[in-house]
């Protein structure tokens, strides 16, 4: 399993958020993210993101932490990768 999970920094509506990526399949990410009681429309077309409350679960469940750039090098070298929309 190659999900990876990064460093919850993103603030929204008063919680911090992480990303939530596979650098080896969608499929596996959904497994994960529907183990975790997340939403399949919470796909973001190459990641979930994820409330910073949740991230000991996905690492429990196998999600490998990491950093954002660690994060981002990886999912870009997969090929999974999204082109990001303006």
């Amino acid at each position: 399993m190659a999900i990876l999970v990064d460093t919850p920094i993103w603030p929204f509506r008063g919680r911090l958020w992480c990303h939530l990526v596979s650098d080896t399949s969608y499929d596996e990410l959904h497994v994960l993210a529907e183990a975790l009681g997340i939403p399949r429309r919470g796909f973001q077309g190459d990641h979930y993101d994820l409330p910073e409350e949740m991230r000991d679960a996905a690492i429990a469940l196998g999600a490998l932490p990491v950093s954002g750039r660690e994060l981002i090098t990886r999912l870009r070298a997969s090929g999974l990768r999204r082109p990001h929309r303006h």
